[in-house]
């Protein structure tokens, strides 16, 4: 081998060693989380703005959507999970994005309305005309809700299906009766049809709607410590944002990250019922009932069934997980 090729030889192979040594000791990517302008939601920017997941000592991105977007970045495998649903979780899954739910946030007690235009004060009111709502998400889960208990069926309205944040503005249409929409969504609805009121809300059946974190179980079986990181980080969370103390300055970071001031932004934290992690545990106990996640999600996956939004009823023990929560 001649000198020309021994360095050659010998360049190589401390390139190749550099390499080596850069792959053990670069940082590992940190975790992608998808969010949206849900109160429980985002909840998650006082851990942000706070240094919360610096202090607990796990690198997260949050990455900021419209709900419907974040759902198809989930989808498209742009992040590592998502805030959403549980039932909307099931379609996800079914599409062929599966998840693992390893911790609630919270569950809507107030924030999901059926609204309608000013004379129609009841569900039953709503025979016969067209209601706009996002089919084959939660809003759509809540109108059945809603009917089934005022004696209706679904085939009793004609439903308009359209994306969420475009709901204010079709609720101004001459022909629609009402839309499905939660805050701050419903609230501009109302705002841009005075007089219109909600007629039904996720008040009236708590646990309906239960808020998870999502994640992909890849993601999920490769960093299962940073996910414990992130669990606890939202227990600290609910506490700032609960304490009389530190409620102002988190309403303050809240509202500022959707364009409101805190005034206006209470009332729609009071419409959310944030889950502590001892909370959260009572409900990932296996039950039949809205009190149990898994008796929750079979609702879901019994209307998303009955709906066609997929074909085949979904395994739901699969798609939940109280095992990262601390004991």
């Amino acid at each position: 081998m001649t000198s020309k090729s021994s360095f050659q030889w010998l360049a190589r192979g401390l390139f190749s060693a550099f390499l080596v040594l850069f792959a053990a000791t670069a940082a590992p990517a940190p975790l992608k989380i998808g969010y949206s302008d849900w109160p429980g939601w985002v909840a998650w920017q006082v851990a942000l703005d706070k240094g919360f997941f610096k202090e607990a000592g796990v690198d997260v991105t949050f990455d900021w959507f419209d709900y419907s977007a974040s759902l198809d970045a989930y989808t498209a495998g742009k992040i590592d999970a998502v805030l959403m649903t549980n039932g909307d979780a099931l379609v996800t899954g079914a599409g062929g994005a599966k998840s693992v739910s390893i911790l609630l946030t919270d569950y809507s007690n107030g924030n999901d309305m059926i609204i309608a235009k000013p004379g129609i004060k009841s569900l039953k009111q709503l025979k016969g005309k067209k209601v706009a709502v996002e089919v084959g998400l939660v809003e759509h889960l809540l109108l059945v809700d809603g009917l089934k208990k005022a004696g209706m069926k679904e085939s009793d309205v004609t439903l308009v299906n359209a994306k969420t944040n475009e709901l204010p503005q079709i609720l101004a249409s001459p022909d629609i009766a009402a839309i499905g929409a939660w805050q701050p969504v419903s609230g501009q609805a109302m705002k841009g049809v005075p007089g219109a009121k909600p007629i039904y809300t996720s008040a009236e059946e708590p646990g309906l709607i239960y808020d998870v974190l999502a994640v992909n179980p890849g993601s999920l079986a490769a960093h299962k410590e940073e996910w414990r990181k992130v669990i606890k980080v939202w227990d600290r969370v609910v506490n700032y944002i609960n304490d009389p103390k530190t409620q102002p300055d988190a309403l303050k970071i809240m509202s500022a990250r959707v364009g409101l001031t805190p005034a206006e932004y209470l009332p729609l934290l009071k419409g959310t019922n944030l889950l502590t992690l001892s909370e959260g545990r009572k409900i990932f106990a296996k039950g039949t009932g809205f009190n149990s996640l898994y008796g929750s999600t079979k609702v879901a996956d019994d209307f998303n069934v009955a709906n066609a939004v997929y074909k085949t009823p979904q395994d739901i023990d699969s798609y939940i997980d109280a095992a990262y929560l601390p004991k």
